[in-house]
């Protein structure tokens, strides 16, 4: 038997970065990925690469700031399938001006990236968690960071347009906690609520940033997204049936 045969696993944010490789990883370990993304038309490519590879995907309409929507995807996965094993909040909502350096920053954005963002999470995560209780159990995988861990390494970045954004910061530590308190009040209805804290995901980023960064790393450095779908499988799966409030961090020691 594959890891997870016959599950039905929603990826939110699934047609993203991480997200089409957490979709492809959920249908090669024998799992239904529902690819869930407000790009529709990226979600469905996505749908057919997985289909291509001989897996079984669908591609779903979401946003995770919409609790009618969320409920109606949760209803009529549920009527087409009878069930829901597992939900990953991997989406990743920002405004035009996120990415800023702090001192560009304003209250305005600060507000509404954090909202969009850890708000969504919080939203995907409520909604999930009374679905599973009433079903009588599932899983919740909520994507934070290794910036939600430590202080950001802020030399790495000199020489770069690029900074590690204070609202993500803010996001992923209150995600890492957000986690615990969900795990918490749903640890005696069977629904599992774990983190997935992954270290810097290969995306174009200069050489120089590249090169200070893996620097801190062992042997692999900066991380594909193939190398963080492992432990989001182990998370998703019945070997971690008696694992809640934790938060599984890949980095290759980066944060070490």
């Amino acid at each position: 038997m594959s890891l997870l045969d016959g599950k039905v696993v929603v990826i939110s944010g699934g047609a993203g970065l991480l997200g089409r490789r957490f979709s492809l990883a959920v249908a090669q370990a024998g799992g239904l990925a529902v690819v869930a993304d407000r790009d529709l038309d990226a979600a469905r490519a996505v749908v057919g690469t997985i289909q291509a590879d001989g897996g079984q995907a669908e591609a779903a309409p979401s946003d995770i700031t919409d609790g009618d929507a969320l409920d109606g995807l949760i209803a009529d996965l549920h009527e087409r399938h009878g069930r829901i094993d597992a939900v990953v909040n991997s989406a990743y909502p920002r405004n035009a001006n996120y990415g800023r350096k702090l001192e560009e920053v304003t209250y305005a954005d600060f507000c509404a990236n954090t909202g969009l963002h850890l708000g969504g999470y919080f939203l995907v995560a409520q909604r999930f968690a009374l679905y599973f209780r009433d079903q009588g159990g599932g899983a919740i995988v909520n994507l934070a960071s290794i910036y939600g861990t430590l202080a950001p390494r802020f030399d790495i970045y000199a020489g770069t347009s690029m900074t590690m954004p204070v609202e993500y910061a803010a996001i992923k530590s209150a995600v890492i906690q957000l986690t615990r308190y969900f795990a918490q009040y749903f640890k005696a209805d069977g629904v599992r609520v774990n983190a997935l804290s992954p270290g810097g995901i290969l995306d174009c980023q200069p050489q120089a940033f590249l090169d200070r960064y893996d620097a801190h790393c062992g042997g692999k450095g900066m991380l594909e997204a193939e190398d963080v779908a492992g432990a989001l499988l182990f998370l998703l799966s019945d070997d971690a049936r008696y694992v809640t409030g934790q938060n599984l961090i890949v980095d290759d020691g980066f944060s070490l």
